[in-house]
């Protein structure tokens, strides 16, 4: 997003196929990722998901007929909504509404108003393997395609009807991301030439075979940036202890558990890296000593700890000259002199430092706030979305690449 204070406006619409419930959780993807959303169904999307469904989740009335019942309303409401859009995406997209698409057939209000829009389209396709192969879908696909459409093909697997091949409904992560991708003008490629090297998630150390000290990290956090910083035009390695989210699409993805295993994963790609944003919560110590059999209750037990090694501080003394590196410090306060002493002892050029003592922020949740701190400045990065504060976060690292040019290896 090229402003941050403007929320990307999507139109979701729906046709009708089995995949149609999906569209409900894409809708949730896209608010998550900072989206104004509303929906347009087909009549025979209807058929499978009621429009109560999408109105519950936007708060909106569903687009689902070019007759508008309300006379007092005098405005035509496919082109408003063809006006209002920065983006449509078509999930599930069925073999009928492409063939709809190519020939330039408007005769319900989805249709319609995608012949009234020019702003960007991606279309998820969700069908039967046959007629994904089919000669004429073939053909409209090629189609829509020269005319700047872009497709989120679909995934090979099982499919509704019993068969297997092509034609499941790309997973809804990868449909959100072809989203975001074309809410944004080319301009906003300022990671562009950029390998941002990216932490994530809370590692994990082991106490015995089934035990281990870990922490409450989610991993929304550095996923977020993975993905804005990718859609910034950046190549993104995205090392991750182990969490519960999808890795970004098109990105490099080293999974790793233990600090350790972290720290000898970002030591071996940081040759590649100019940019090094450690968003993981890594554990500041480790079991002296992991038992071989299952600890018993009986008795009690003694744990004897070890730190572990500063992985970002490793990275500093490590990267090439003109490697950027970016610290988290979560705190149960915004001191921000604290924050600039962690900098200094990581040898970061930055640290994004949040108070994780406020409620619905930081762990767990799929909102934060904080301040990025500099040795001269404190930027705020107000409370909103993750995905929000990603891009607020990589505004700020694209400023300080300009003033710190890279120098060349």
């Amino acid at each position: 997003m090229t402003d941050s204070n403007k929320r990307p406006r999507v139109v979701v619409g729906v046709c009708g196929g089995v995949a149609a419930y999906k569209a409900a959780e894409l809708v949730r993807a896209l608010q998550q990722r900072g989206c104004e959303v509303r929906v347009a169904m087909t009549r025979a999307a209807e058929e499978f998901v009621r429009p109560l469904t999408f109105s519950s989740l936007t708060g909106r009335r569903v687009l689902t007929s070019l007759w508008n019942d309300n006379q007092a309303d005098s405005e035509i409401e496919h082109i408003a909504e063809a006006q209002w859009a920065d983006v449509v995406v078509i999930a599930p997209a069925t073999a009928h509404f492409l063939a709809k698409m190519a020939h330039g057939l408007a005769d319900d209000f989805l249709s319609t108003m995608l012949m009234a829009t020019t702003a960007p389209v991606v279309v998820a396709p969700a069908m039967n393997v046959n007629m994904w192969n089919h000669p004429a879908t073939r053909a409209n696909v090629a189609t829509l395609r020269e005319r700047g459409v872009r497709f989120v093909d679909p995934d090979a697997g099982y499919l509704a009807c019993g068969m297997v091949g092509s034609g499941r409904l790309a997973e809804v992560s990868a449909i959100a991301d072809a989203v975001m991708e074309a809410t944004r003008p080319s301009a906003t490629l300022d990671l562009a030439g950029e390998t941002v090297l990216v932490t994530a998630g809370g590692t994990r150390e082991a106490l015995d075979p089934v035990r281990f000290l870990g922490n409450r990290s989610s991993g929304k956090m550095g996923y977020a940036i993975a993905e804005e910083a990718r859609g910034r035009g950046a190549e993104v390695i995205l090392v991750s202890a182990p969490t519960a989210l999808t890795p970004p699409a098109g990105c490099a993805f080293v999974p790793v558990t233990t600090a350790e295993e972290m720290r000898a994963a970002v030591m071996e790609h940081l040759a590649r890296a100019t940019v090094v944003i450690g968003a993981a919560a890594v554990a500041d110590f480790r079991a002296a000593s992991v038992s071989d059999a299952k600890l018993r209750r009986e008795g009690g037990r003694t744990l004897r700890l070890e730190p572990t090694e500063d992985i970002l501080r490793s990275a500093s003394e490590a990267r090439r000259t003109g490697t950027l590196v970016i610290a988290f410090a979560a705190e149960m306060d915004l001191d921000i002199e604290r924050a600039r002493a962690k900098m200094r002892a990581k040898g970061a050029d930055a640290v994004v430092l949040n108070d994780v003592s406020r409620e619905g922020l930081g762990f767990d949740s799929d909102r934060n706030a904080g301040v990025f701190v500099t040795a001269d400045a404190a930027v705020d990065l107000p409370e909103g979305t993750k995905q929000e504060m990603a891009d607020r976060i990589l505004e700020e690292v694209a400023g300080l690449r300009r003033s710190q040019p890279l120098v060349p290896a």
